[in-house]
């Protein structure tokens, strides 16, 4: 299994196996559309710049030192700059990682002693936090000045070293290399950094084709997640790469809100509370309306909504008199929120990351925006399980993602395996040992029901007692809650 070549179905009608080698592709297709931007439109990179910016990049590195098999620290917020350096990382068959921006220089130092890297990738912000981590990192590259700093400006104009070929270098990444280090929260110790390689996001991507369809360079994402996050890695610059969607970035998730109706997204990644909070909103604006007759409307249009909400669930759809109620109902109201809010043209909007109320789900299902429910961990690589179009079942996380197995142990708790699970934990053969066994099962710590119709539903959290050196019993805790990363 874990030799099988895994190949994503790319739309120059190649099968790629391999982030670069995907991403060579996509800069082929459609050279003068616009790959990256900003809120407003301020900053606008096209595929064929994208594409020559990463080769610069790439070759400033190597005459860095940035090799094969070495370690990129990043601390960035969302901004262009990010995909271009990550992507120019992955070229030189070197691995990208990225850093919380709220990380302490403690924890900064314990991330860099682990993935052991030399050169690390920043701004101006957080340059404080990066020299007070005692290090072994010799370059700072920053991308808006700095003192004591390499500016990014120099790394792309800097000539590569003697006998370098950028050609040769991507092409010889492999789909067992590693792609990118995931580092757990680190609740209940040290963060561990997961190791996902080539071969578990390309199985990810390739796996998500069949439920998440018919999507490229039409289509549009909102990048505002910590790209220290799987979820935002994956589910957003891996899939640029590899798919050709167009990325906004947004670097204050605060400002989400208004980012949205910019960038117009077509698939969104948003976490529960990012759903609730537009669900408070636009319930706040309606109950500001000063019209009786229009919030009278509105009332009356989220009840046909709510009708049709209900049928849908049960897989049916709204006939006869309903079915004219609600074309009416979303002409005159839900389709003007949904266009106020940016989510006009969605077409696949996923939440993730923790558990969200039911009643969230039927709102947006009634605005007329299925929002699916995705559950993983940065372990599996992201999404493991998903509803979908064609099967709803709120109140579940969907049924496994195609390659993907799940088992449930004696106790409940809900194992998977596929070739979305991660190579294992950094220096920590014992750790990876305690969560994958010998047959690739990845042991999640989530107490879960698969229910007869496939669909996976998170009941609990396996408890166990944290013991101190002691024996001292100190407090009933998660026996992994750092894998609630992405769920």
């Amino acid at each position: 299994m874990a030799d099988e070549l895994i190949t994503f179905p790319h739309a120059s009608g190649k099968g790629i196996s391999t982030l670069p080698e995907g991403f060579q592709e996509t800069i082929k297709l459609r050279p003068d559309g616009v790959a990256l931007r900003t809120v407003g439109g301020g900053v606008q990179i096209t595929w064929k710049q994208y594409g020559e910016r990463v080769r610069a990049i790439a070759e400033g590195l190597a005459g860095l030192g940035v090799k094969r098999g070495d370690t990129v620290g990043i601390m960035l917020t969302n901004r262009p700059e990010f995909h271009l350096v990550d992507t120019a990382v992955l070229h030189l068959g070197a691995t990208p990682f990225s850093i919380y921006n709220t990380s302490s220089p403690e924890q900064i130092e314990y991330l860099f002693s682990n993935a052991t890297n030399t050169v690390v990738i920043t701004e101006k912000v957080f340059l404080p936090l990066i020299t007070a981590a005692k290090s072994d990192v010799r370059t700072v590259v920053s991308v808006d000045g700095g003192d004591g700093t390499t500016p990014l400006a120099d790394v792309e104009a800097t000539a590569p070293p003697a006998g370098f070929d950028f050609e040769a270098s991507w092409r010889a990444v492999e789909p067992s290399d590693l792609a990118t280090l995931i580092y757990t929260s680190g609740t209940t110790g040290p963060p561990k950094g997961v190791e996902i390689t080539h071969r578990n996001i390309i199985a990810e991507l390739a796996a998500l084709t069949d439920i998440i369809k018919d999507v490229g360079f039409d289509d549009r994402l909102l990048s505002y997640l910590p790209a220290a996050h799987i979820a935002d890695r994956v589910a957003t610059h891996c899939t640029n790469m590899i798919r050709g969607l167009m990325i906004t970035c947004e670097p204050d998730p605060r400002a989400i809100a208004a980012a949205l109706p910019d960038a117009r997204p077509t698939t969104f990644f948003g976490v529960p509370r990012v759903w609730q909070k537009l669900k408070a909103g636009i319930e706040a604006k309606l109950a500001e309306e000063q019209s009786g007759v229009k919030k009278a409307l509105a009332g009356w249009a989220f009840g046909v909504g709510d009708q049709v909400a209900g049928l849908r669930l049960d897989g049916k759809s709204p006939s006869g008199l309903l079915g004219i109620q609600y074309g009416l109902a979303d002409k005159l109201v839900l389709s003007k929120i949904r266009g106020a809010i940016g989510m006009d043209t969605m077409r696949y909007a996923v939440s993730g990351a923790a558990s969200i109320p039911p009643e969230v789900l039927r709102f947006f299902l009634a605005l007329g925006i299925p929002v699916y429910e995705v559950w993983g961990m940065s372990e599996s690589t992201g999404a493991s399980t998903l509803t979908s179009p064609d099967n709803l079942a709120i109140g579940t996380v969907g049924r496994p993602i195609p390659g993907v197995e799940v088992k449930l142990g004696d106790d409940g708790e809900l194992f998977v395996r596929g070739p979305v699970v991660m190579a294992g934990y950094r220096n920590q053969p014992e750790k990876t040992a305690e969560t994958i066994d010998a047959d690739g099962w990845l042991a999640t710590g989530d107490i879960a029901e698969i229910r007869a119709d496939g669909n996976v539903k998170i009941v609990d959290r396996k408890k166990e007692l944290l013991i101190s050196e002691s024996g001292k019993n100190l407090a009933p805790t998660s026996r992994t809650p750092s894998r609630r990363s992405h769920r």
